[in-house]
């Protein structure tokens, strides 16, 4: 089913940093919706899905006027320190339909000219590739960072089968790492993985970090409890990986693969903060 796509105009593009991503000033939406749907997702428990008639993963609204609200938007932000943004919070700067608009892209290229002091690029989107050639201009000032739950594609299937494969997304992330730059390994929210994990990520990023629902939804993992998230463990039978502490098992899996790699391991809400 092809997804209910609008044009809108927006008044604002940067939104002050809060909660999970308190440690950068701003988030930055270049859409609203995301087709990508995961079933685990935290912003479906969030107002811009719970007010909406049509389900979260069936509609994308694009901010037709992002560029131009963005120059303005980082005029005044700047006027009051320094700006790191991330982007994007509450959707995929990647998703399919940038294919067509270039949003995400003309609003890298307007950041060239009215540079921040750091952007971290969060997607799942193999998409991304195709704007290595901006990145590399941005040097330090940005980090490429890919969202990968898992490395078992039967446990991605399950909890978010219109997103893109998993093979498909380290293949990019190795590409972008390769090429320079500064890249991350999101593991976000932390799904039932194998112990080859740690081992496929030290081949592809320079950093990684953890995270899961009682860190990452913003609400201690009440908002994902009201999802039915818990349900999916059972069926596939792995139940045991849905509780708070099952992280700390990876995290010290990851430990050990990467010690002595200069690789940086760490644990937070939205990654590591901005240097």
């Amino acid at each position: 089913m092809k997804p209910a796509l609008k044009d809108i105009v927006s008044k604002s593009i940067l939104t002050p940093g809060r909660g999970a991503i308190d440690n950068f000033t701003h988030s930055l939406n270049p859409y609203a919706g995301c087709v990508f749907g995961c079933k685990y997702c935290y912003v479906r428990q969030m107002p811009i899905s719970l007010f909406r008639e049509q389900e979260w993963g069936t509609w994308v609204d694009i901010k037709t006027n992002a560029a131009e609200v963005l120059r303005k938007d980082l005029a005044k932000a700047k006027k009051k320190g320094p700006v790191t943004l991330f982007m994007s919070s509450s959707t995929d700067p990647y998703q399919p339909i940038e294919v067509k608009t270039r949003l995400t892209r003309s609003l890298l290229e307007l950041m060239l000219e009215e540079m921040p002091d750091f952007i971290h690029l969060q997607t799942r989107s193999p998409l991304v590739k195709r704007d290595m050639d901006l990145f590399k201009q941005f040097g330090d000032k940005i980090r490429v960072s890919m969202t990968i739950e898992t490395d078992k594609e039967e446990v991605r299937k399950a909890f978010s089968p219109t997103a893109p494969p998993i093979p498909a997304r380290m293949s990019a992330l190795k590409e972008l790492t390769e090429a320079g730059i500064m890249t991350q390994a999101t593991i976000a929210p932390l799904l039932p993985c194998s112990r080859e994990f740690p081992e496929k990520l030290k081949r592809i990023a320079k950093r990684v970090t953890i995270d899961d629902f009682w860190m990452g939804d913003g609400s201690g993992g009440r908002r994902t409890g009201k999802l039915g998230v818990e349900e999916i463990y059972k069926q596939l039978g792995l139940e045991k990986w849905y509780n708070p502490t099952a992280y700390k098992v990876v995290l010290k899996m990851l430990r050990e693969e990467f010690q002595d790699t200069g690789i940086e391991i760490g644990v937070s809400k939205s990654g590591f903060s901005p240097e």
